[in-house]
């Protein structure tokens, strides 16, 4: 019995953020040595909610290196753009007759999407992103996916989806379970629920040391703690749930030192950025070698696609012959 499969992917929105690697990235390295990992750059997926293509080639670029420096393998995980494996589509094509339009309005992350950007009128890619995601990972067979909570409504539409298909057709996909990242979200600096770019409140894996301080300056934290000696809540510090993950050694004492006042906000953040770019370094490094071979990034995704397109092509096979079309 071979490693399970799983099959994970981002968006290319360019330069990634702590938020992403806390939620995702270190996931996915975690991962690498117990599955079969493949990591699909989801180009298609941006069309849902922008139809602005002309930052895509550069985005993905951006988005891959820091993949690869924060230390994604890609010999034992293959990189690929999903627009370049046309099978994806295909397989999106297949499943979308196999679930209702009431199924997929019923999705409460589509509704989230729909509330928090303010769309008006919702496409039937939008609608359908879903069904293309439950190909996307069902052309790989993938066993598990790696999500935080509000894409487990995804996983289950893929399971549907599988098991709609394996009934009418036979046996063909599993059913993909998902495995729940542990630190799924990380807020953002100005204490909103989420780090984005959209909302400028993120520290990117390439800021470098003296960007971490001042925007880390900036950023709230309990606001009934005004001076130094005024006794703080790191419960309701966005600062010390940075400090539990960057810097848990000394979680407890920078608890002690906030509750009784002894720790000022200023000490406290300065503390947090340091271990923040300690933690960044090798990253930032391993970037810079990556910014400067950007032909081994090419190569780099190149070999992915040649290794998904295998898959690719062969579970299609599979697909073909159990629908009687082959």
């Amino acid at each position: 019995m071979g490693k399970k499969r799983i099959l994970s992917g981002m968006r290319p929105t360019g330069k990634l953020h702590l938020g992403h690697y806390v939620g995702a990235l270190e996931n996915w390295i975690n991962l690498q040595e117990e599955y079969n990992n493949y990591h699909l750059i989801a180009d298609y997926h941006v069309l849902t909610t922008n139809l602005d293509t002309s930052e895509i080639k550069t985005n993905t670029i951006e988005m891959v290196i820091d993949w690869l420096a924060a230390g994604l393998n890609p010999e034992k995980s293959p990189i690929f753009r999903q627009s370049k494996i046309k099978e994806h589509t295909e397989l999106f094509l297949l499943f979308s007759m196999l679930i209702t339009k009431a199924r997929l309005e019923r999705n409460p992350t589509v509704k989230e999407q729909v509330r928090s950007l303010n769309i008006e009128n919702i496409t039937f890619g939008h609608l359908g992103y879903p069904v293309l995601q439950s190909a996307d990972i069902l052309l790989y067979k993938g066993d598990a996916v790696p999500v935080g909570e509000d894409q487990v409504p995804h996983v289950e539409i893929a399971r549907e989806i599988a098991r709609k298909f394996n009934n009418q057709y036979g046996k063909v996909f599993p059913e993909p379970e998902a495995l729940l990242t542990k630190f799924a979200r990380l807020p953002g600096l100005d204490g909103n629920a989420k780090m984005s770019k959209s909302l400028n409140n993120t520290i990117l894996l390439s800021d470098k040391p003296e960007t971490v301080v001042q925007k880390l300056r900036k950023a709230v934290t309990d606001p009934q703690k005004i001076r130094k000696n005024d006794p703080g809540r790191p419960e309701v510090c966005l600062v010390f749930t940075y400090q539990k993950r960057f810097n848990p050694e000394e979680t407890s004492e920078i608890e002690t030192g906030c509750r009784s006042g002894a720790l000022g906000c200023v000490e406290c953040k300065l503390k947090c950025s340091a271990k923040i770019n300690e933690f960044l370094q090798p990253i930032i490094d391993k970037r810079a070698y990556y910014e400067s071979r950007l032909s081994e990034v090419q190569d780099i995704l190149a070999d992915g696609e040649a290794r998904a397109s295998e898959t690719a092509k062969a579970t299609m096979d599979e697909v073909h012959k159990a629908m009687r079309f082959g």
